[in-house]
């Protein structure tokens, strides 16, 4: 997949995290792409769903082995010709399923500081020495732009203690 058909994927990616944002979900757009179609995409479903690991790439995953399912195709093998664009680096968890279902490729927008299983956190490919292809930084500006916006605001399904409060100024005499 060139450069441009993965930066035109992106923005559909980028289209599906907006959704996500004014959804009040942590806006990650995700796109499973298998002989040049999108067959899965999706956003995080955390705060609907109250599971936390109902990530991007998990929806999506589970919408390719319906699809495999509804056509009667192995799903081992579809996934073996699955490009996946996501808006984040895909956090350890997501990472290593993905490696272990050997997608192609793994092509995200911004880094995951505090999560990533590519390379921000924890490098996982190593560890599944399955040669998936790695490419991150596409459109990382505007990914990071949407994940900003939604941490202005508070989650409203955060637990109360780490919920952020508004300070007060307090005047001093």
């Amino acid at each position: 997949m060139t450069e441009d058909i993965k930066s035109k994927w992106m923005e559909t990616a980028l289209e599906e995290a907006k959704k996500s944002l004014r959804a009040g979900e942590v806006p990650v757009g995700c796109l499973f792409i298998y002989k040049d179609q999108v067959i899965a995409s999706g956003s995080n479903t955390v705060n609907e769903t109250h599971n936390a690991t109902r990530h991007a790439e998990m929806n999506c995953i589970d919408q390719v082995i319906k699809y495999c399912k509804d056509r009667s195709l192995e799903y081992q093998d579809v996934f073996k010709s699955v490009d996946v664009v996501v808006t984040v680096e895909p956090c350890i968890m997501c990472a290593a399923a993905l490696h272990q279902l050997k997608v192609v490729s793994i092509t995200y927008g911004c880094a995951n500081d505090r999560f990533g299983g590519c390379k921000s956190v924890l490098e996982v490919a190593p560890i599944y020495e399955s040669g998936v292809e790695i490419i991150g930084g596409l459109k990382a500006e505007e990914a990071m732009n949407l994940l900003k916006e939604f941490y202005k605001g508070t989650n409203p399904n955060a637990p109360d203690d780490k919920k952020k409060h508004k300070k007060r100024n307090k005047e001093h005499k």
